[in-house]
């Protein structure tokens, strides 16, 4: 059982029978494929508790519901079957429901159990209206009665239960925030999302939440472009029943806003979010009529039914994954480079509230899942959507002034993530002068990326002074963080009339500068070494042999480089191969991409050690793609490696005659021995390099 902290005492003190252990979910979930939000509705029903004994007792209740009520794909003819047997059998599934207008009855199918056809009350349709769009998961009474008329489905829907809250007292909750600080209310909110907050900065923790704000906030539009598997559309697909996520590539017309045909009102009318997932792609296809009705209603909530105009609450969210580092996209493109083509444009971006800088947020690891206390999903859930309907968007105005430079589009946007975040972290309205300050401050960083992005795309947009003012009139200019890391490709870097991004050489960035972990000898020998052919042998025991003086510049210039080495498998292998990609990362422009393509061999006749090398490979390849370096690798079988060598596409071939594995293993573990961190101070076993210029340019 985990250790409980002062605050989750805190946590099932003021707020017993809502929440409830968030490790608890993997414990009874095994592989059922259900939302987290199911298994949380079941958890709050018997194991919302802080005493061991009932949260024992209540996982092995619900483990036992769904094992006897679960519909497993796989299973399904057998749940059929008892159903006949026994007449009557619950089951909790996604129901979705059609209406069929030739027999003018509403009919349910079941995801999980394959029916079809079961036939609905029109007065259940009503209650439920989501069932039309997108299904829901639900708790259900199955009756079976067969007869001889082959046009009558044997199946009955006794009753249905959708899993969503039915009732909560949101009054106890604001009075409840009142006996938090604001850093315990910020970790008890990371903990409901299923994270530990010791794992995250507070700006992480900020990243997080924002994107909660969709749930709390009316047709509030967020984007979030980033490297893979940081969790970007987890909280769309896990954290609510009034949030539905599809995949960037089943977006349609009659299915995001109606159906003409049969004026059938699709998702935004029944939904509070709307989640785009795998939303990037430059060269994916899109419809232009879609693209044009979805900029019309995340400006003006509203679409078209023919001649009728409609609104709808629904916010709207992005997410897609990035290829490119982010000096990359902004000395080439810009950071919306990744979205289709149809949507890379002015008139849509400018809709955009807020853009999460994806890049910030770290790859989800197992210890960063919390086994803390946090709300019940289902619970949570329920009072942020109704709050949706509050308006804290001027709360900010007692103590500051928005410049006047700021449009009302931009003004908007700015105020909508402000009112989300405010009520989400201030339900209370108490709130220091110095809160307000960091909520606001990070609302116009999220727009004014957006905007600075926007202004490289479509030149006869106006800049745009993004700050504020305080009660004493002193001015607060706000700049994103990557504004602030790469000035040299963030500014003065807008498009021309041909849409083309002028060349400029940037000033001197940290590619050179950033060596300060490196010896000062070490750093000027990367400047300064004369490039040249032939060999060069090192004794055994000998020290400083580097990497960085050694192999590096002759590497320098290259954009694709390969390295041919069997032996990449051992811990202290990896790290040679990872600080070999660090030096490369030195000298490089932090804008520009290297490929660095690895042969090597694969541990043959050993499963163990095979995925421990996989896994450092897998963990260098995420790591290098930060810096800058596309490790491309190529496990192939023993024998088929005759030499180790790198080769670049500037002309040079390196032949190792070690490979990269020419260091003795330290003796032992010690903090404080310079060979751990300084290759210099290495001692070496006996090899040779052997250096050849295949191209006569190359050093002069």
């Amino acid at each position: 059982m985990p250790v409980k902290t002062p605050l989750d005492e805190k946590i099932t003190r003021h707020f017993s029978g809502v929440v409830v252990r968030k490790d608890l979910v993997k414990a009874v979930k095994g592989n059922a494929i259900v939302p987290s939000y199911v298994l949380e509705y079941l958890l709050g029903q018997y194991a919302a508790s802080d005493d061991e004994a009932t949260i024992q007792a209540g996982i092995q209740a619900v483990r036992k519901i769904l094992a006897d009520h679960y519909v497993h794909r796989n299973e399904a003819e057998l749940v059929k079957s008892t159903i006949r047997e026994r007449g009557r059998h619950k089951v909790i599934d996604r129901v979705t429901v059609t209406l069929n207008e030739k027999d003018d009855v509403y009919q349910a199918e079941f995801a999980n159990l394959g029916i079809k056809s079961v036939v609905v009350s029109p007065d259940t349709v009503k209650k439920h209206l989501k069932l039309l769009v997108g299904g829901v998961w639900c708790i259900c009474d199955i009756e079976y009665f067969h007869t001889d008329d082959y046009r009558l489905v044997p199946w009955t829907l006794g009753s249905i239960k959708p899993i969503q809250l039915s009732h909560f007292d949101f009054a106890g909750y604001v009075q409840a925030r009142g006996e938090f600080t604001t850093e315990e209310w910020m970790n008890l909110l990371v903990q409901s999302i299923g994270f530990n907050p010791t794992m995250f900065s507070r700006r992480a923790k900020l990243i997080q939440l924002v994107r909660l704000v969709p749930f709390v906030e009316r047709n509030y539009n967020l984007v979030e472009l980033g490297p893979k598997g940081t969790g970007k559309s987890h909280i769309y697909s896990e954290f609510s029943p009034h949030g539905m996520l599809i995949s960037g590539g089943e977006i349609t017309v009659p299915k995001l806003f109606v159906n003409n045909s049969n004026g059938r009102i699709g998702l935004v009318g029944y939904w509070d979010v709307v989640a785009f997932d795998e939303f990037a792609g430059r060269k994916k296809r899109t419809d232009k009529a879609l693209v044009d009705i979805m900029k019309n209603y995340m400006a003006n909530r509203s679409f078209s039914r023919g001649v009728e105009t409609l609104g709808a609450e629904a916010s709207m969210v992005f997410v897609g994954n990035t290829s490119h580092t982010v000096p990359f996209m902004l000395k080439h493109s810009d950071l919306f480079d990744e979205l289709p083509e149809a949507y890379h444009d002015s008139a849509y971006l400018d809709r955009l509230h807020h853009y999460i800088p994806g890049w910030e947020v770290d790859t989800i690891r197992e210890e960063m899942f919390s086994e803390g206390y946090g709300f019940v999903v289902d619970y949570i859930a329920e009072v942020l959507k109704s709050m949706r309907s509050v308006d804290a968007s001027d709360r900010y105005q007692e103590h500051f002034t928005l410049s006047s430079d700021i449009s009302t589009r931009d003004r908007d946007g700015i105020h909508k993530t402000f009112s989300g975040l405010m009520k989400l972290l201030y339900p209370h309205e108490q709130a220091t002068p110095e809160e307000i300050e960091e909520v606001l401050r990070f609302a116009i960083e999220g727009r004014k990326r957006v905007k600075d992005q926007i202004l490289r795309i479509d030149t006869t947009m106006a800049e745009v002074r993004f700050g504020y003012t305080d009660a004493q009139g002193t001015w607060h200019s706000v700049a994103t963080g990557e504004e602030k890391d790469y000035p040299e490709y963030y500014n003065s870097r807008r498009r021309s009339a041909d849409g083309q991004i002028p060349i400029e050489e940037p000033a001197a960035g940290p590619a050179l500068a950033d060596q300060s972990a490196a010896p000062a000898t070490e750093k000027k020998s990367v400047v300064e070494e004369v490039l040249k052919n032939g060999l060069v042998e090192w004794e055994e025991g000998q020290r400083g042999f580097t990497f960085s003086r050694q192999i590096v510049p002759y590497l320098r210039g290259s954009s694709q480089i390969t390295l041919i080495d069997p032996y990449i498998r051992s811990y202290h292998q990896a790290r040679n191969l990872m600080e070999l990609i660090e030096g490369i990362a030195r000298v490089k422009e932090s804008a520009d991409e290297v490929t660095l393509k690895l042969l090597t061999v694969e541990v043959p006749d050993d499963v163990e050690r095979a995925q421990k090398q996989l896994k450092f490979l897998l963990q260098i390849k995420k790591n290098a793609a930060i810096l800058g370096l596309l490790l491309d690798v190529e496990l192939v079988n023993d024998g088929t490696i005759h030499d180790r060598s790198i080769a670049t596409d500037t002309g040079w071939k390196i032949l190792l005659g070690r490979g990269l594995d020419v260091f003795q293993r330290p003796a032992e573990s010690n903090a404080f021995d310079l060979s751990i961190k300084y290759q210099q101070y290495r001692e070496v076993r006996g090899f040779g390099i052997t250096y050849l210029r295949q191209n006569e340019h190359i050093g002069q």
